[in-house]
């Protein structure tokens, strides 16, 4: 453990390093609560998408990795903001007029759209909990709801109450002139149409914490801060669920990075110590557009899982948390395949490679034998030309290839033949584009089945490369790349493909020299 500590220390690794900044907040003294606490927040306004697992990942992997450095105890809480007032119908749900009669009120008092919970927000917090749920997240789930009205938020509202003023001049110093006119930190929850007002407030009182406003009939109101009957408003509430919760580490995207100091001074005013931050890019969908739950562009999980198991999706969240990434389909099949060549590689890595492989934070240290012999580009290119319906047309040629594999033994290998004849019937099947060879080409492939012919040395997959290679220089191909491309655009109707020395042992040699002859008869 000391030798693993020690190499902790020093690693390179992003959830390290930000696990050294969590034990030098307490170098000096133990957190007087007996544990770090970790965060994250969720705005329940549209069903859960894949950036928000993406937060409770990678502040798990920081957690895990502040426990291989630490022996303090951690928690992690994972927060709905679900006493928002709804602002906007999501457009990928049901009932969207239904839905619009209770624009505002909170999202814990919308109905269903779905007729499954008693709400819109618990509907969507148990999409988000069942997401969490499918990767094994230790977890504790707070509702802003219970929070508000339970009394578990009171003291810290007495406190805003008694400190409004400061908070205040805090939130002015952001807002445009207009909108200071009627700006408040408290937002009432209107006692007869349960709405969430954004009104000016006539007074507040710090002595019996209260505040009076006028609601949007002109009728005036006085109603205590404490007990769910307001809630703060965005900013604000940040900062003071820090303060509230003493929270020792939030991450949360670029577009709240401007916010930071104001998050910070919110929690510092209201008696509490501001976190450590963590700040990512976003995410992007096809066309480089920021995802939205209430667009539901980009990926949603259940969408990755339909053509990749778990690991594959947690892979891709580790890589470059400060980049922003497109997430889109086409993603999928890389990520499969460096995950498996990460946890290949890890068990012949010393010490601090191995706390710098990704697997080790997808894993919590312990991450499984891989028993993809077969890469999953492979499998797509497979499944394309044997015409495969479902994974069972997959396997024959996989036995002969790797015939000691089976799936009994190689359960991560025939999960992924399964998604690879999905995911190419469904992405790759509609765009293929197959073309006609140039005299060039044609030359150079009517070559290639002649010595495939004549081929005597087995289906040895580097042998067969340096075959292909061969051929493309003699036919005076400058760039190699242009002959693999060309290959690909005629036999297989994509642009790239997978390694064709090991697409042919898979494949088999006949089989691939039929494959080039039907390829070439048509064009």
């Amino acid at each position: 453990m000391s030798e693993l500590r020690d190499a902790a220390m020093s690693a390179k690794a992003w959830p390290f390093e930000e696990a050294r900044r969590l034990v030098k907040r307490y170098e000096k003294a133990p957190p007087k609560k007996g544990y770090v606490l970790f965060e994250t927040g969720y705005g329940p306004s549209g069903l859960p998408h894949i950036g928000t697992f993406g937060e409770v990942l990678r502040t798990t992997m920081i957690r895990r990795a502040f426990e291989a450095i630490s022996d303090i105890p951690t928690r992690l809480i994972c927060f709905s903001d679900d006493l928002d007032g709804m602002r906007k119908v999501p457009g990928n749900v049901p009932h969207q007029e239904m839905l619009r009669e209770h624009l505002q009120r909170p999202l814990t008092s919308v109905p269903d759209p779905f007729g499954e919970f008693e709400s819109f927000g618990h509907h969507n917090n148990a999409m988000l909990r069942r997401f969490l749920d499918t990767f094994g997240f230790e977890y504790e789930f707070y509702s802003a709801t219970e929070f508000y009205k339970t009394g578990r938020f009171d003291d810290t509202l007495r406190l805003a109450a008694e400190r409004y003023d400061d908070l205040m001049a805090v939130m002015l110093k952001s807002l445009r002139e207009e909108r200071q006119q009627t700006y408040s930190v408290f937002l009432p929850i209107h006692p007869e149409t349960g709405r969430v007002l954004y009104v000016p407030l006539k007074n507040v009182d710090a002595v019996n914490h209260t505040i009076t406003f006028d609601d949007e009939d002109g009728r005036e109101w006085t109603l205590p801060v404490t007990g769910g009957n307001v809630k703060l408003q965005w900013k604000p509430d940040f900062g003071a669920r820090w303060a509230a919760l003493d929270v020792d580490f939030e991450m949360y995207g670029k577009d709240h990075s401007t916010n930071t100091p104001i998050y910070d001074r919110i929690c510092e005013i209201l008696g509490g110590r501001k976190p450590e931050h963590f700040t990512y890019e976003l995410f992007l969908d096809e066309n480089g557009e920021k995802i939205s739950k209430s667009k539901g562009n980009g990926l949603t999980i259940d969408e990755w899982l339909s053509y990749a198991a778990t690991e594959s999706l947690s892979y891709f969240m580790y890589q470059k948390p400060k980049t922003a990434k497109r997430l889109w389909w086409d993603v999928i099949p890389k990520a499969v395949d460096e995950y498996h060549q990460q946890l290949r590689a890890f068990p012949d890595q010393e010490l601090k490679a191995q706390l710098e492989n990704p697997v080790w934070h997808i894993h919590n240290g312990a991450p499984p034998e891989s028993r993809m012999v077969v890469p999953f580009a492979m499998l797509l290119n497979l499944a394309s030309v044997a015409g495969a319906e479902d994974k069972a047309g997959l396997w024959g040629f996989i036995r002969r290839y790797a015939p000691e594999a089976s799936p009994e033994t190689h359960p991560d290998l025939d999960a992924a033949a399964g998604f690879a004849v999905r995911y190419f019937r469904d992405f790759v099947a509609p765009t293929r584009e197959f073309r006609a060879p140039d005299a060039q080409e044609r030359a150079a492939m009517e070559d290639l089945v002649a010595r495939l012919r004549g081929w005597q040395g087995g289906l040895d997959a580097e042998e067969l490369q340096s075959l292909v290679f061969a051929v493309g220089r003699e036919h005076g191909f400058e760039n190699l790349r242009d002959w693999f491309k060309a290959l690909y655009e005629v036999i297989l109707g994509a642009s790239q493909g997978p390694r064709f020395g090991g697409f042919i042992a898979l494949y088999g040699v006949d089989e691939t020299v039929r494959l080039i002859e039907d390829a070439l008869a048509c064009g």
